[in-house]
């Protein structure tokens, strides 16, 4: 891909996701200019985490060609 065509997309997403940003800010009735409010921190998982485990450690297995 040509040099100007990839900074162009790259500005266009970048002020996508910021004019984005903004519309929530205002959304909320926060003052966009401060940024935005942190997040909270989300909970664990449980259930996702054990059945990522589990297909990482199936993936790992047919590596090892242990299935044939």
């Amino acid at each position: 891909m040509d040099r100007k065509k990839m900074a162009a997309a790259t500005a266009a997403v970048v002020t996508y996701i910021k004019t984005q940003e903004e519309a929530g800010c205002l959304a909320s009735g926060q003052d966009p200019s401060q940024g935005a409010a942190p997040l909270p921190a989300p909970g664990f998982n449980h259930w996702g985490m054990a059945g990522r485990s589990d297909h990482m450690q199936g993936r790992t297995m047919m590596q090892m060609r242990v299935f044939k």
